[in-house]
């Protein structure tokens, strides 16, 4: 296999729910670094580029439909350039990464670009479709975090934990405190 190396790495300031990112939407967030990275690495032949793979895990409002493939061509790589998003929630990101590892082990590309994506403040109200024709019952979820259309057969199962609530049972689980580093 051939090996893999990470030759750079950017990455937005960390944001705060309605803070200063709050107006940018996630594809042209995402295009901005990439195009910085670009930038910092302008001897890279951009043709050469296999793939933009992007994790991301909410996906439900301007994030949709593949913000990869968007994020790429709005940072003027060219339409060869392929983009692709993989979502395995709060750890979308490093999916991103091991997915173009291993792509480059298994010599089906040598540059890609790996990355994350996100903005909470941005996800959207989502209403699911009604039970029955006509039906005048509608519901609406924030797809901000947790679980949106939750399925009552797998909640009675498993409770549905949002990232805060496990971040606390993991810390308590391992005793591991908030001044832990």
């Amino acid at each position: 296999m051939k090996p893999v190396y990470v030759i750079d790495a950017v990455r937005t300031p960390i944001g705060r729910y309605g803070g200063a990112l709050c107006s940018i939407r996630p594809d042209d967030l995402l295009a901005h670094v990439i195009k910085f990275l670009l930038k910092r690495n302008s001897s890279i032949d951009l043709s050469a580029i296999e793939d933009v793979i992007a994790g991301d895990a909410n996906q439900a409002g301007e994030d949709n439909r593949n913000v990869a493939r968007m994020a790429a061509l709005l940072a003027g790589l060219p339409v060869t350039v392929a983009g692709n998003t993989v979502n395995r929630l709060c750890a979308s990101g490093l999916q991103a990464i091991m997915d173009a590892s291993r792509a480059i082990m298994c010599d089906e590309g040598d540059i890609y670009i790996a990355c994350g994506v996100e903005s909470m403040t941005r996800a959207p109200f989502v209403m699911g479709k009604s039970e029955g024709a006509f039906s005048r019952k509608a519901e609406v979820f924030d797809s901000t975090i947790g679980w949106r259309f939750p399925n009552k057969k797998l909640t009675d199962m498993y409770y549905p934990y949002s990232m805060g609530e496990t971040a606390e049972n993991v810390a308590k689980q391992w005793g591991i405190s908030r001044h832990a580093v």
